[in-house]
């Protein structure tokens, strides 16, 4: 982006050829055909675009398929929507999106190719409820063809016949249709002898479980789950190996038996309770409920040890924090915690000696079983347990929730006759606000500049107003989208050792590395983050993220070029990735926090997916190599509150997810992957 600015230095074009934009309907099935002329992406794949009318909540599927190329779908509309896919599945080459319009307006559909330089013919199928629907009439997508209606207490007799409709993977598969209710308590048991049987079920909030073979043995495929939400889930009747077929049986029973198919583990010696089934001995639990309990002779124990064992479940939901206690006058105690999915969660000592406490994110939907033992084998007496809501550690707690971002985003894309101009980059900074905004986490005192208004007065002069009245328990957010500079200095030092100063190019000039740490040291919030999307932006760190509290991210290292993200129609990488994590999809755990280390997590993963690199970078004398992230936290911890989630109905992060449920059933992930060359 933020190219280099030498003298005659110029960007490449974005596009090149005639642009058309066909106007097309839902239910509609197109035959186009890539080829010389078509426009074309910045980094050289030949595209056409498609227009249609929309109603928000229609439901639109479309799919591009081609004998000649491998396709490449976008979509772009109202509020900052975007799609993208590469690969419908795992071995599949067509592109298909899945996709609930967010608002009533025009959308545009871009057919293009993985590869640059690809031609040849493809066909483009629109399919769903007309645009004259109303949204509450458009059925949601469903995982089966013809989903038969299933409940506890049924024997259904079936057949995986050739014909079935078949997995990515190869594999005949039937589905049938379950109401659920949160907390129901569900047993699938799915026998075949004509072909090894796999079950599995997905439902509301991406729930999904899936078995091969029955825990206690045989072929038969048993599941037994808690349904974390009411609604309708679907389960899926299928095999193991691709290509089998034959007759089979599903039953669907009570799951309360499920308790037997669980052994729970002791990472200290894997041993499984061995005295008696675990199902024996169990009490169910509610969060915020305390109980006594005691460890006597003849109570269950841990094979191998000998630690007398008491065993609790309770429900929980992915995201919910609970902090469990387990406190005893007569022993050292230890505590277990068994996720419904996932590894094991151990602690000894609590924070007062002996007593064990488990303080955790809950991993996900479901039930949870709570063992409680002593750390040494055979000690006995009576504890205390409790299970309670937790806000996690103080430095989590104090963080107020609501609109606390105060932000200054700057976006340049217009440079008027001062350098090259760039394409998107005022809209990063327009899309950032609206994203943080739904997200329920912006301030209304923040402040967006692009273009015109970017220059070094107007961004020195808003940075003071904001930075005025944003409090010791607030976040400030300084976000640039744009050209970027070096220039030489007189010597190097400790903060320039290339002896060059960086700078960001704003309408009328550059702003320094050193102007802008001048401008952080005024702050006096909480944490402070600089994100800078432009090139040789790494160069900053060393001057900004220097003192507790700020950290600082850059879309590449001080000497190297950043690039355009035209796939994404973003203005950089960084742009378009900041956008989505702040959005909430950084949100690892689910607990409506983003935190330091998951927004460096998602960061990298994303800029080292794919979907994205590598990306062919380059320094001001010509050497070649690629565009890396520079993430400096400084002073930041890890589990330090970025931004807290508040009431917005997130729908940035939403409208990107493309999880039908077919997908699901296909037990594949779709990966975009695109590498815009500038």
């Amino acid at each position: 982006m933020k190219r280099i600015l030498l003298a005659g230095a110029a960007l490449l074009a974005l596009s090149t050829g005639a642009f058309a934009q066909q106007q097309v309907r839902v239910g509609q099935t197109v035959n186009g055909d890539l080829r010389e002329g078509d426009t074309q992406l910045s980094s050289g794949e030949f595209s056409d675009t498609y227009e249609i009318t929309g109603r928000a909540g229609q439901v639109v599927t479309v799919r591009m398929t081609s004998p000649a190329f491998d396709p490449y779908l976008m979509m772009r509309g109202p509020e900052g929507f975007t799609q993208d896919n590469d690969d419908v599945s795992q071995g599949v080459r067509d592109a298909e999106l899945v996709v609930t319009l967010p608002a009533n307006g025009r959308y545009r559909i871009i057919a293009t190719s993985f590869a640059k330089g690809e031609s040849g013919r493809y066909t483009l199928a629109i399919t769903g409820a007309n645009a004259g629907t109303p949204a509450a009439s458009v059925p949601a997508p469903v995982t089966a063809a013809a989903a038969a209606t299933i409940s506890p207490g049924m024997r259904v007799n079936g057949d995986l016949a050739r014909g079935d409709r078949q997995l990515s993977t190869g594999e005949f598969a039937d589905h049938y249709t379950l109401e659920g209710r949160a907390g129901q308590h569900i047993e699938l048991r799915l026998e075949s002898g004509a072909f090894d049987p796999f079950v599995q079920i997905n439902g509301p909030g991406n729930f999904t479980e899936a078995n091969d073979d029955d825990p206690s043995g045989g072929r038969g495929s048993r599941l037994g789950v808690t349904l974390p939400a009411d609604g309708r889930y679907s389960v899926m009747v299928t095999s193991y190996a691709a290509n089998e077929v034959g007759a089979y049986t599903l039953r669907v029973g009570d799951a309360e038996t499920t308790e037997a198919m669980r052994e729970p583990e002791r990472p200290r010696t894997g041993a499984p309770i061995s005295t008696r089934p675990a199902a024996a001995g169990t009490s169910r639990l509610t969060i915020g409920e305390n109980t006594t309990g005691q460890l006597a002779r003849g109570d269950e124990q841990l094979g191998g040890d000998g630690e007398y064992v008491d065993t609790y479940r309770f429900t929980g939901t992915r995201g919910q924090r609970v902090a469990i206690d387990a406190t005893s006058t007569a022993f050292d105690t230890y505590l277990m915690l068994q996720p419904p999915e996932g590894a094991q969660i151990d602690n000894d000592d609590g924070p007062s000696g002996t007593n064990a406490r488990i303080d955790q994110v809950l991993p996900a939907d479901g039930e949870y079983r709570v063992l409680v033992t002593s750390f040494r084998a055979g000690e006995t007496g009576d504890y205390q347990l409790s299970i309670a809501p937790s806000e996690g550690s103080a430095r989590i707690a104090s963080v107020l929730g609501g609109q606390r971002v105060f932000a200054l985003m700057v976006g340049v894309s217009d440079y008027g006759d001062t350098a090259n101009n760039l394409p998107n980059t005022d809209e990063d900074a327009r899309k950032l606000a609206d994203a943080l905004r739904r997200a329920g986490v912006l301030n209304p005192a923040s402040i967006v500049l692009t273009n015109a208004e970017g220059t070094r007065d107007g961004v020195r002069s808003a940075f003071a107003r904001v930075a005025a009245q944003a409090g010791p328990d607030d976040m400030f957010l300084f976000f640039y989208s744009g050209h970027g500079n070096q220039v030489d200095i007189t010597a190097s030092s400790a903060t320039e050792p290339d002896a060059r100063d960086e700078e960001i190019t704003l309408r009328d000039g550059g702003l320094s590395d050193d102007e802008l740490a001048g401008l952080f040291g005024t702050l006096r919030t909480r944490l402070s983050l600089a994100v800078l999307d432009s090139c040789y932006s790494g160069g900053f760190a060393r001057d900004i993220v220097n003192r507790p509290g700020v950290m600082g991210i850059f879309s590449s290292e001080e000497d190297l070029t950043s690039l355009v993200a035209e796939k994404f129609e973003a203005g950089g990488y960084l742009s378009y990735f900041i956008r989505s994590a702040l959005s909430g999809d950084a949100d690892d755990n689910g607990d409506r926090i983003v935190s330091a280390g998951e927004l460096a997590t998602y960061l990298r993963t994303n800029f080292n997916s794919p979907a994205v690199g590598p990306l062919e970078a380059e320094t001001t004398d010509g050497q070649r190599n690629y565009q890396n992230l520079v993430i400096e936290r400084g002073g930041v911890q890890v589990d330090d509150v970025i931004v807290r989630l508040g009431a917005g109905d997130n729908r940035e992060r939403s409208e990107r997810t493309n999880s039908a449920p077919a997908t699901n059933a296909d037990l594949g992930k779709m990966l975009l992957r695109s590498a815009v060359k500038l």
